[in-house]
């Protein structure tokens, strides 16, 4: 894999913003399947517009897209991103968020924005 100049801005704006372990949780969680921010603000255990503001910086850089569903937004990685052969490649090295979305479950909150 090979960048141009200009690209090469571009991966350093995406691994800067993988950089901090909360978006990277999020891009981990969102591997599989999409989730509403209702869902993460009770993974994180913590507010929705910190979630929201996480949520809205991979959005800009292009990584994660939304899918409205009624009044409630769900998001999921992009795989149409020109980054995305990166972000898959990193993916592959952060530990499993399969039990954050088990536990969800098992507390009946998996998709509590319905």
């Amino acid at each position: 894999m090979s960048f141009a100049l200009d690209d090469l801005e571009e991966v350093s704006l995406v691994l800067k913003l993988l950089g901090d372990k909360t978006r990277l949780t999020m891009m981990k969680l969102l591997e599989k399947q999409e989730c509403c921010v209702c869902e993460l603000v009770e993974i994180f255990k913590t507010s929705q517009p910190s979630v929201s503001q996480h949520l809205r910086k991979l959005k800009d850089a292009g990584l994660v897209k939304e899918n409205r569903k009624g009044q409630w937004i769900f998001y999921s990685i992009n795989s149409n991103s020109k980054h995305n052969e990166l972000i898959q490649k990193l993916m592959f090295y952060v530990p499993s968020q399969d039990q954050e979305l088990a536990e969800l479950d098992k507390k009946g909150l998996r998709i509590s924005c319905n």
